[in-house]
């Protein structure tokens, strides 16, 4: 469903309630098509292990249960995960150095190039799309726009 367009003449401003429906709706598919478009064309992992493994490049060596926990999932779910990016050699297991019952997880030097390659690709991608169909008003209306979402989420 594509959401309706706010409609408003210079003298008007669309109610917060039409701009607090519509907005979610363009960030998710905004979100997806960057993760389309960021997606390397011999991706072979998925969404959730990138985002486990940028997860673990953030905040550096921890175990299968912060991470399940950080990224809202079952550890056994998180678990699978990790072996997945363990087998691919992105990540490495190492015992606890204080805790010998757990293992804590690292992001490895494989790992981290494919972590940093994201970002890059994904602006590229949004670059190219901004000025290839963005007048340049709309350009300036789009990162004023950006940055009132930066302060609505420090709010």
């Amino acid at each position: 469903m594509v959401a309706d367009r706010i409609e408003c003449s210079p003298m008007t401003a669309p109610l917060a309630r039409d701009v607090a429906r519509q907005l979610p709706h363009a960030m998710v598919r905004l979100r997806a098509r960057l993760r389309t478009e960021s997606a390397p064309s011999d991706m072979r992992w998925t969404w959730s292990q990138i985002a486990t493994l940028s997860r673990i490049d953030q905040d550096g060596p921890t175990t299968v249960s912060a991470l399940a926990a950080a990224e809202h999932v079952r550890p056994q779910s998180m678990a699978e995960t990790v072996a997945a990016l363990s087998r691919e050699g992105l990540v490495d297991r190492e015992p606890d150095p204080t805790d010998g019952r757990k293992t804590l997880i690292s992001i490895t030097a494989p790992g981290h190039r494919l972590i940093s390659s994201i970002p890059a690709v994904r602006e590229a991608w949004l670059e190219e799309a901004i000025e290839r169909h963005l007048s340049p008003a709309e350009r300036r209306t789009l990162a004023k726009a950006a940055q009132i979402m930066e302060r609505l989420a420090d709010s």
